[in-house]
């Protein structure tokens, strides 16, 4: 039973006449009746058993975005039901407005709609849902909560993808849908032109040549249907906060915009999340249901406080492919990432594949790097220089492997790790 603010305001007026006859019998009187009347309520007040709770919302929605979760209540019992319901969930649900008046005659139903905008990634879930009846007085009310399970899944925003436009430009302009021809070794044959200052000597045609009198040279076509594999840390590295999100985030916008500009091109991308064990893989999926899986798989990603075992990263990229592809690995570089075996990990995947190493930095280092108004500001930009330099000399032996290396600020990681691979692919790198 629950008492409302009706019955507090009709015990605070009962105080005025106790005042001027404080009698124990008019106090008694007095509470008497109090108490009779919100007894009478409560028992005139409909019973919550009879009503039954039906849960209903989306599967997915992305990060951000709105979505409903819908109750639709049904009175089996014999009385009208006048009260309020409570959808409640957990906090990073993002409910709002989630209590709902209700008035539902015999034998009828309502339905109530909770806005729910998520903030986090994973899979949240509704709590309970408190029903509260009142008697026609208003003074008292029935309350039961009950267990109505629901469940949304929360997948990575991709807001990325606003880059993918212009990237797909690119892409069409290397595949020879526009009149822009790509040159290069490793790609299909497309047709001969005549030879142009800057142009590769390789790919001059010699027996064309010598049958039309001038120099001519081959035009070439990116391969299509090549292997990727995007190695996605999810070790210590990526819980590293950048700004308002951690390094993971930035990560799967890489993985997911690479994957939509991968699968446009028409590669294959499968997908390994792994710190000291495997969180999600994606292998085997081709064509557009590519996407939904990578978005599915990531969603269930998280940060997990573990050094990375680079050893088992390298197996696994050891088992997933059989012959040369791009192996393109997210992941933090640090100045202690040596301490790891993350070097001669990534040579062992270089000898025998193009390897894309993306990173995502700290902006607020730039900030450390300038400061110099007191003598912690000074330490604090010596410390940001001194990693600075570390990690590119780190980032210098790696490339020496034939390892590329993309070290940008979050939001500007995912369009250059599609960069280098539009330009991997222009050059026959692939």
């Amino acid at each position: 039973m629950a008492i409302t603010g009706r019955t507090v305001l009709l015990v605070l007026l009962g105080a005025v006449p106790v005042l001027l006859a404080p009698q124990v019998t008019t106090v008694a009187v007095w509470a008497g009746a109090v108490a009779l009347l919100v007894a009478l309520d409560v028992l005139l007040a409909a019973a919550i058993g009879p009503l039954e709770v039906e849960r209903s919302t989306a599967g997915a929605v992305r990060r951000g975005e709105q979505v409903e979760s819908v109750l639709t209540l049904t009175n089996l019992g014999r009385r009208t039901a006048r009260g309020l319901v409570r959808d409640a969930w957990q906090p990073s649900a993002g409910a709002t407005g989630n209590r709902h008046r209700l008035r539902i005659p015999p034998e009828d139903g309502q339905r109530v709609r909770t806005p729910l905008r998520p903030t986090r990634r994973g899979d949240v879930r509704a709590d309970r849902v408190t029903i509260r009846t009142y008697g026609p007085l208003g003074l008292a009310a029935r309350q039961a909560s009950r267990d109505v399970p629901g469940i949304v899944r929360v997948l990575p925003e991709f807001s990325s993808r606003r880059h993918l436009p212009s990237r797909l430009a690119r892409l069409r302009e290397m595949d020879g849908r526009t009149a822009v021809n790509v040159r290069g070794q490793g790609t299909e044959f497309d047709s001969l032109r005549e030879y142009v200052v800057g142009d590769d000597v390789r790919a001059i045609d010699w027996r064309a040549t010598a049958r039309r009198s001038e120099v001519v040279v081959r035009t070439w076509r990116p391969e299509r249907d090549r292997r990727v594999l995007i190695v996605l840390d999810s070790s210590r590295l990526s819980a590293a906060r950048l700004g308002d999100a951690p390094r993971i985030d930035a990560s799967i916008e890489a993985a997911l915009l690479l994957t939509a500009l991968a699968t446009k091109a028409g590669d294959r991308v499968d997908l390994l999340a792994i710190d000291s064990s495997v969180q999600a893989r994606v292998r085997g999926t081709h064509g557009p249901a590519v996407m939904a899986a990578l978005a599915d798989a990531l969603s269930q990603v998280t940060p997990s406080l573990v050094e990375p075992d680079w050893a088992r990263i390298t197996q696994e990229v050891r088992d997933t492919l059989s012959q040369r592809a791009l192996v393109v690995l997210l992941t933090g570089l640090e100045a202690g990432a040596t301490e790891t075996g993350m070097l001669p990990a990534v040579a062992t995947i270089a000898r025998d594949h193009q390897v894309i190493l993306g990173s995502a930095t700290d902006p607020a280092a730039e900030e450390l790097r300038r400061g110099r108004e007191t003598s912690a500001d000074l330490f604090d930009a010596a410390a940001a220089e001194r990693s600075d330099l570390e990690r590119e000399a780190l980032a210098a032996r790696m490339q020496r492997g034939g390892s590329e290396i993309v070290e940008r600020v979050p939001e500007a990681l995912p369009p250059a790790v599609a960069d280098t691979y539009l330009a991997l692919k222009a050059a026959g790198r692939l």
